[in-house]
C-alpha cells in the first residue's frame, strides 16, 4: 500500500495528483526548482524538497536528485506526472531498483513505445496501419513531411516541411528543441497528412492482464503541433470508434501494458486511420475522459500500482460531453510567442470543482493570483474543462466562462480559445490539425477596436475615482470637475500594439459626464484641446464610478466594467471583452533612443544560434538568430531589407526582455 507519494513534476499535474492523494489519505511530496519555490503545487504538498537550479536539466530531469528527494522525505512511491521524465524508461527502472513503487507502466513497456520507430514496427506487424516513416533525411521520397521527436511529445521538436530545401534545417531545429525538452535529440520523419483529425484512445491496464479502452478523445485543434482544445467523446462514426478501441487495446496488450496510457491516431479525410504513437503516461487532456466516464484516472493509477485489479473491464458508456482548453501564457497574434511576468489576477467565474469530477466547470490550474510565470518552463497556466449534457452546451458554457475570466498581468490565448469555441466550424465538427491556419478570424481580440475608447474611458474614470477616494482634502468634490469647462481632463494610455490612446472628458458639478472624446488613429478628426465631443464616438453617460468598477450607459445600453490597477497597468474587463492598458505619466522622463532597425528580445531567453554576420545584407523575413525560451525555439527575422550592423549577443548568450538582439539598417541597404 502506498503511504507517501512523490510527484516528479510541477505545476497543475502535480496539484492534480495531490488532490486525489488527499482524498485517498496518501501523504504527498513535491520537488521544486528555485524558480518554483513559491509555486502553488509546492504549497499543496505535505512535504517539499528543493532541487537547486532553474532549468529542467538542472532540476526535473535529474534522476539522482529526485531519488535522493524520495529517500530524504520518506516517500515509498513516485508518480512521474507528464513531460520531463514521465516516459523515460531509465527513470522507471531506477525508481523500481531503489525499492520504490513506480506509478506507471513498466520500464520495458516505456522503452518499447518510447522507441517510436520500433513501436511502429511492432504494431505494423499486428496489422495497425502506419504512415510512411524515415529516420534518414536523405531517404525521404515525398513531401510534405513532419519531423518529430522520438522521445516525449506535446508538440516539442515537431516541424512541417513542404519541400526538400527546408528539411535539413528543420531536422536540426527539431533535434535541439527535443534535446532541451526531453534530454534526447533523436528525431524521425513521417508523411504529413493535410486536414487530418488527431484522435486518441485512453487505455488502462492492470497486473492481472486486463487492458481496457476508456473512450476516444478528439484533439485536432492545435497550435505549433500542440493540442489546445480537446474533447470527449470524439464525434465519430460507430465503426471508426470501434476500430480505434480495438487497435488501442491491441497495442496495450502487445507490450503487457500496466497503468494509464494513450494511443494516438491520425484520421485522414478519406476515413483511413493511421497509428501515430503511444504515450506511456497520463495525458494533459485526461480530465475530459474523467468527466464523461465518472472515473478518477489518478486513483486508478494508484490502485493498479498497488496491484489491485481495475474496477472496469469494458468500455464505459459516455455520459454527456466534455471539452477542455489549455489556457497558456502566450500571444497568438505574435506567433504564439510565450509571455512571462507576474499573474496579478487569475479568476474564472462559475468553477464547480478543481482537479476533480464536476457537472459543470472544472479548473486544473498551476497558478493563482500573484504567481510568477517563468521563462524556464511550459507556457500552460491551467486547463478549464466544461461538462454538459450535449456538446453544444459544453462549448457554450466553456466559452462564456473564459470570456468572463479576469486574467491580468500576462498575455494569454483566452480570446482565441473563445472564438474557436464559438465558431460555426467548431459547432459543426469541421475540425482538423490545420484549423487555425485556415481561420485567421479566430486570432482577432474579443474586444472590438471601436470599443477600445470606451474601455479606456472607464479606466480613466476609475483612476479619477481612486484619486478622489485617496484625497486628504475635499474628497466630496466630484472627480474631474473644473470651474473652467474649456479644458477637459486628459489621461493617456498605451494599448494593444503599443497604440497610444488619449482620453479627454469633462464632468459637470454633479459628477455626471458632460462630454468626452479621445485622440488617436481610430478617428478621422482627432479631438483637439477644448473641442466639442467627437460625433464618431458613442453617446456615453456615467452611471457610477468607483476605483474598481465603472458603470456607463453607452448609446442607451448600461454596461459595467471591472477595473483592476497594478501600478501603471490598468486591466479593464467589460461585456465585450478585456483590455490591458498602461497609463502614461503626465510628464514622461527622457529615455535613451535606440538605433533604427533595432530588434529587441520579446522575452527572456538564450540565443541558441546566430545565422548572420555583421555587414551581411539581408532581405525582409530572413532568419537572423534563434532565441530559446519556455522550451521552444523562436526565430528572429529581419523586419525589412537592409544590412546587419550590430549583433551584440553571441550564441549561448542570455538576454532579458527588451535587450537588443540585432540591428538591421535599411539605410545601409539603399546606399
Amino acid at each position: 500500500m502506498i503511504r507517501t507519494l512523490l510527484v516528479a513534476n510541477r505545476g497543475e499535474i502535480a496539484r492534480r495528483v495531490f488532490a486525489t492523494c488527499r482524498a485517498l489519505g496518501v501523504a504527498t511530496v513535491a520537488v521544486h526548482s528555485d524558480a518554483d519555490a513559491d509555486a502553488p503545487f509546492v504549497t499543496d504538498a505535505d512535504q517539499a524538497v528543493r532541487l537547486p537550479g532553474n532549468t529542467p536539466a538542472e532540476t526535473y530531469l535529474r534522476i539522482d536528485a529526485i531519488l535522493d528527494a524520495a529517500r530524504r522525505s520518506g516517500a515509498d512511491a513516485v508518480h512521474p506526472g507528464y513531460g520531463f521524465l514521465a516516459e523515460n524508461a531509465e527513470f522507471a527502472a531506477a525508481v523500481t531498483d531503489a525499492g520504490l513503487t513506480w506509478v506507471g507502466p513498466s520500464a520495458k513497456a516505456i522503452a518499447a513505445m518510447g522507441d517510436k520507430m520500433a513501436a511502429k514496427a511492432l504494431l505494423a506487424d499486428a496489422g495497425v496501419p502506419m504512415l510512411p516513416t524515415w529516420t534518414d533525411p536523405a531517404e525521404v521520397t515525398a513531401f510534405p513531411v513532419l519531423v518529430k521527436a522520438a522521445a516525449g511529445g506535446g508538440g516539442r521538436g515537431m516541424r512541417i516541411v513542404r519541400d526538400a530545401a527546408g528539411l535539413a534545417e528543420a531536422v536540426a531545429g527539431a533535434r535541439r528543441e527535443a534535446a532541451a525538452a526531453f534530454g534526447d535529440g533523436t528525431v524521425f520523419i513521417e508523411r504529413y497528412v493535410e486536414r487530418g483529425r488527431h484522435v486518441e484512445v485512453q487505455i488502462f491496464g492492470d497486473t492481472h492482464g486486463t487492458v481496457v479502452a476508456l473512450g476516444v478523445r478528439d484533439c485536432s485543434i492545435q497550435r505549433r503541433h500542440q493540442k489546445i482544445v480537446e474533447e470527449a467523446p470524439g464525434v465519430l462514426a460507430d465503426d471508426v470508434r470501434a476500430a480505434l478501441h480495438e487497435a488501442a487495446v491491441a497495442a496495450g496488450r502487445a507490450v503487457d501494458y500496466v497503468g494509464a496510457g494513450t494511443v494516438e491516431f491520425l484520421l485522414a479525410p478519406d476515413g483511413q486511420v493511421h497509428f501515430l504513437e503511444m504515450n506511456t503516461r497520463l495525458q494533459v487532456e485526461h480530465p475530459v475522459t474523467e468527466l464523461t466516464t465518472g472515473l478518477d484516472l489518478v486513483r486508478l493509477q494508484l490502485l493498479v500500482a498497488e496491484g489491485e485489479p481495475l474496477p472496469v473491464t469494458t468500455t464505459p458508456p459516455a455520459d454527456g460531453h466534455a471539452i477542455e482548453v489549455r489556457l497558456c501564457a502566450e500571444d497568438p497574434a505574435e506567433g504564439f510567442r510565450p509571455a512571462t511576468g507576474t499573474l496579478h489576477r487569475f479568476r474564472i467565474p462559475g468553477v464547480a470543482a478543481e482537479f476533480g469530477p464536476a457537472r459543470g466547470l472544472r479548473l486544473d490550474s498551476g497558478v493563482v493570483d500573484g504567481s510568477a510565470v517563468s521563462v524556464h518552463y511550459d507556457s500552460m497556466l491551467a486547463k478549464l474543462v466544461a461538462w454538459g449534457p450535449t456538446r453544444t452546451e459544453a462549448a457554450r458554457a466553456l466559452a462564456g466562462a473564459l470570456a468572463r475570466a479576469e486574467l491580468h498581468g500576462v498575455a494569454t490565448n483566452r480570446d482565441l480559445l473563445v472564438r474557436v469555441l464559438r465558431s460555426p466550424e467548431f459547432a459543426s465538427v469541421d475540425v482538423d490539425t490545420g484549423f487555425l491556419d485556415r481561420h485567421p478570424e479566430v486570432f482577432e481580440p474579443l474586444l472590438p477596436a471601436d470599443q477600445l475608447p470606451v474601455a479606456a474611458l472607464a479606466a480613466a474614470l476609475s483612476g479619477a475615482a481612486a484619486r478622489r477616494t485617496a484625497a486628504p482634502v475635499l474628497a466630496g468634490l466630484p472627480s474631474g470637475w473644473r470651474n473652467v469647462p474649456a479644458f477637459p481632463q486628459v489621461t493617456r494610455f498605451t494599448g494593444p500594439g503599443d497604440e497610444e490612446i488619449e482620453v479627454r472628458y469633462r464632468l459637470d458639478r454633479t459628477g455626471g459626464l458632460a462630454e468626452w472624446g479621445r485622440k488617436g488613429p481610430l478617428l478621422t478628426d482627432p479631438v483637439e484641446e477644448g473641442s466639442p465631443v467627437n460625433t464618431e464616438l458613442p453617446v456615453v453617460e456615467l452611471v457610477t464610478a468607483t476605483p474598481d468598477r465603472v458603470v456607463l450607459d453607452v448609446d442607451g445600453v448600461r454596461r459595467a466594467f471591472r477595473v483592476h490597477r497594478v501600478g501603471s497597468s490598468v486591466f479593464v474587463d467589460g461585456p465585450d471583452g478585456a483590455a490591458s492598458l498602461t497609463e502614461l505619466p503626465r510628464l514622461p522622463l527622457p529615455t535613451a533612443e535606440l538605433a533604427a532597425g533595432s530588434l529587441l528580445a520579446p522575452l527572456p531567453g538564450a540565443v541558441t544560434r546566430v545565422h548572420v554576420e555583421v555587414g551581411q545584407r539581408v532581405a525582409a523575413g530572413d532568419l537572423l538568430l534563434t532565441l530559446e525560451a519556455m522550451k521552444l525555439e523562436h526565430p528572429v527575422l529581419a523586419p525589412a531589407d537592409g544590412v546587419v550592423t550590430e549583433l551584440p549577443v553571441p550564441a549561448g548568450g542570455q538576454v532579458e526582455t527588451g535587450a537588443v538582439l540585432a540591428v538591421v539598417d535599411p539605410e545601409e541597404d539603399s546606399q
